[in-house]
């Protein structure tokens, strides 16, 4: 196997050396309406990386981001809180024999923070990649959550770019009682 990154040859799909030098994350929050979304890279930095989600070997890739930069963080929130916390992806699709987003969600169990796989669906699987606002506003995602009731979220997905998407999932969340702590991407395109 080669490292997607330098192509130098090794056992992991990112070698130490890329990790150390080059995917050093500049952790950012933006907030969106009424929800702080959380991001470890600027969409630029991660850009070759996060479009392998269209591809087989994206598996590896999405498994390895979550293990480097989502388990580590959770770890430390959970550490700092008592509370049971549930993590929920944002339409966790399976596309090429995977979920790129069910990936990130499952690196994050640890303790009191546990996955709800699958329990925010969208009814309207539009591709908003290039589209304008306008696109996105005039084509909402058509969420049903099917997950608990009466607990605390984080909400997970690859990318931010205009906040569309989570809020509408912070609001069909909150229509079943549920708080939205926070969100976690892995990128953001306005940073």
């Amino acid at each position: 196997m080669r490292c997607f990154s330098c192509s130098k040859p090794g056992l992991s799909i990112l070698c130490k050396k890329c990790i150390e030098t080059l995917f050093v994350p500049t952790v950012r929050t933006r907030t969106v309406g009424t929800l702080d979304v959380i991001s470890f890279f600027r969409y630029s930095t991660l850009e070759s990386l996060l479009h392998t989600k269209h591809k087989p070997e994206g598996y590896r890739v999405y498994k390895k981001l979550g293990a480097l930069f989502f388990r580590p963080f959770i770890k430390e929130f959970a550490e700092n809180d008592e509370g049971e916390i549930f993590i929920v992806g944002i339409d966790e699709v399976v596309r090429n024999g995977y979920s790129h987003v069910a990936l990130l969600t499952h690196s994050m169990q640890y303790k009191q923070a546990r996955p709800q796989h699958a329990v925010l669906r969208a009814r309207n699987r539009v591709n908003y990649s290039g589209k304008s606002l306008q696109f996105r506003l005039d084509n909402p995602r058509d969420f049903v959550y099917s997950g608990k009731e009466g607990v605390d979220v984080i909400l997970v997905d690859d990318i931010i770019t205009t906040g569309i998407t989570l809020q509408e999932a912070q609001k069909v969340l909150m229509e079943h009682d549920v708080n939205v702590l926070f969100a976690l991407t892995l990128a953001d395109v306005e940073a």
